[in-house]
């Protein structure tokens, strides 16, 4: 095979879109102040750029509007953590000029194969910005993890702390940035995270569960009405926002009780971040999730 044929063949023109989507995403968050490691809160990005978010009751993933005014619409009805990677791929279609789109429902499988040239750099864009490489090798290391031999549920510590899914984290690892081989990949594939939790917690829950570990470095946790935190053990509440549950050999159980922002600490060290509660499928401007009364335009 020659050079040219190697360099027009699917593999490279995917890699080259993967990498567009990368030199994007650092662009966009030095624009935005942000450093190229830390976890970042794509709704606040997006308002660092001035394109307003919504959450809508809407049977799709998301979409963007490029005008009158650049808007992104996210369905309310899917997981957190899928919001996430929705507002920022349509955040990729913005900043790459890529006009008004609309993303239907999708599993994560698809995801991956047979993709639209845009749709690609748009994913490629979200899982740079949503987590940097720099921050997912730090995040290992801080926590005295190799990749290949992390478990789940280590794993899943480090999606909940980057804002992403368990399955979106181990794909962006192994078909993005190749920090984990194919047979790590596989073995994670097969355990959900049900499974997940159901270890952690010792019992079968349905409601969604963030662990924030020891090594969290997010200023903020986004949170709905009802769902579980599994928090470092010595954490101190305000009990009126965060219920607290049970302890469990890996830090303390809590249950969110209402909207509202507070700040959890562990006294005498540097542990803290922003808890920030929304009601459980809010309708409305995403800068206004938190807000016991949302005030829309």
């Amino acid at each position: 095979m020659n050079a040219r044929s190697m360099s027009t063949s699917p593999a490279a023109a995917q890699k080259s879109l993967v990498m567009k989507g990368m030199q994007m995403s650092m662009s966009v968050r030095t624009k935005a102040r942000l450093d190229l490691k830390s976890p970042a809160c794509i709704y606040g990005l997006c308002e660092a750029l001035g394109v307003v978010v919504r959450f809508n009751d809407i049977n799709m993933e998301g979409m963007y509007d490029q005008k009158p005014k650049p808007r992104i619409h996210v369905s309310a009805l899917r997981p957190l953590a899928r919001r996430n990677f929705t507002c920022a791929h349509e955040l990729g279609h913005h900043v790459f000029g890529h006009g008004s789109t609309i993303d239907e429902l999708q599993d994560e499988q698809s995801k991956y194969s047979n993709r639209p040239p845009n749709e690609v750099i748009a994913d490629a864009f979200a899982s740079f910005v949503l987590m940097p490489t720099l921050g997912l090798r730090e995040a290992f290391t801080r926590r005295g993890l190799d990749p290949n031999t992390a478990s789940a549920s280590d794993i899943y510590a480090v999606a909940c702390n980057f804002g992403v899914g368990q399955a979106t984290l181990v794909n962006h690892m192994a078909y993005g940035i190749d920090m984990i081989t194919p047979v790590q990949r596989a073995t994670l594939g097969r355990i959900t995270p049900k499974m997940i939790r159901t270890e952690l917690l010792s019992e079968t829950v349905s409601e969604p569960l963030t662990v924030a570990d020891q090594y969290w470095n997010s200023p903020t946790l986004d949170a709905e009405e009802g769902a579980l935190l599994l928090l470092p053990t010595g954490v101190v509440v305000d009990t009126g926002i965060l219920m607290p549950e049970r302890d469990l050999a890996k830090g303390r159980l809590f249950r969110t009780l209402k909207p509202g922002i507070t700040r959890v600490v562990i006294p005498g060290t540097p542990w803290a971040t922003y808890v920030r509660v929304a009601r459980r499928q809010y309708i409305g401007l995403a800068r206004y999730r938190h807000l016991e009364d949302s005030t829309d335009e």
